[in-house]
C-alpha cells in the first residue's frame, strides 16, 4: 500500500494524530506529508480510517 496526500489537504492534523507513524505535519507547507514510502501491515487499517475521516479528501491510497 502506498499513501498520498493532495493539495486539497487543509492541514487539520487529523491523520498525525491517527497514526503518526506514517503522517506528518510540514509547518512550511502547513499540510501534512507522507513519512514512509511503502505503509507497514499493521498500519493498513488505522492509514485507512485516517483517509476516510479526512474532510478534504486528501490522503488517496494505492493498494
Amino acid at each position: 500500500m502506498k499513501v498520498t496526500i493532495t493539495k486539497q489537504c487543509m492541514g487539520d492534523r487529523n491523520c498525525n494524530e491517527l497514526c503518526s507513524e506514517v503522517f506528518e505535519y510540514d509547518e512550511d507547507q502547513l499540510k501534512s506529508t507522507i513519512k514512509v514510502d511503502e505503509i507497514p501491515d499493521h498500519l493498513k487499517d488505522i492509514v485507512r480510517k485516517a483517509a476516510d475521516e479526512c474532510g478534504a479528501d486528501a490522503i488517496i491510497i494505492e493498494e
